[in-house]
């Protein structure tokens, strides 16, 4: 049975850090291009960050440019994603995602794009 399980999440202050951990089993992702979402209440699902299988290529959203970094471990099958100056806008349930297809130099910012999903892990930042 294939799992993405998040970790990491909790409650932290605004201007402070977490970092967040999806770790995948059941099946290798390390050449699939992976992302992380997020949703927050009484908004819909959004794009947060998304890699390449390689890891060397990595795209963004706007709201977390400068401040979120996007790393994978390719030999842990696992999927990170560093958070610093977090902001109250930032709460939210953050969801790591994978392609499940060859994408070793792609990446995707479409739900649509991924196959797998975890459960999620929440971040609620206080102001």
């Amino acid at each position: 049975q294939v799992q993405l399980v998040e970790s990491g999440g909790g409650l932290v202050q605004a201007g402070g850090s977490l970092r967040l951990s999806c770790a995948a089993s059941g099946r290798t992702f390390s050449n699939s291009a992976m992302g992380w979402f997020r949703l927050a209440p009484e908004k819909e699902r959004e794009f947060v960050s998304a890699i390449s299988g390689s890891g060397v290529s990595t795209y963004y959203a706007d709201s977390v440019k400068g401040r979120f970094t996007i790393s994978r471990d390719n030999a842990k099958n696992t999927l990170y994603l560093q958070m610093n100056n977090l902001k109250p806008e930032d709460t939210a349930v953050y969801y790591c995602a994978a392609v499940g297809r060859y994408s070793w130099n792609s990446y995707y910012y479409r739900p649509n794009d991924y196959a797998y999903w975890g459960q999620g892990t929440q971040v609620t930042v206080s102001s």
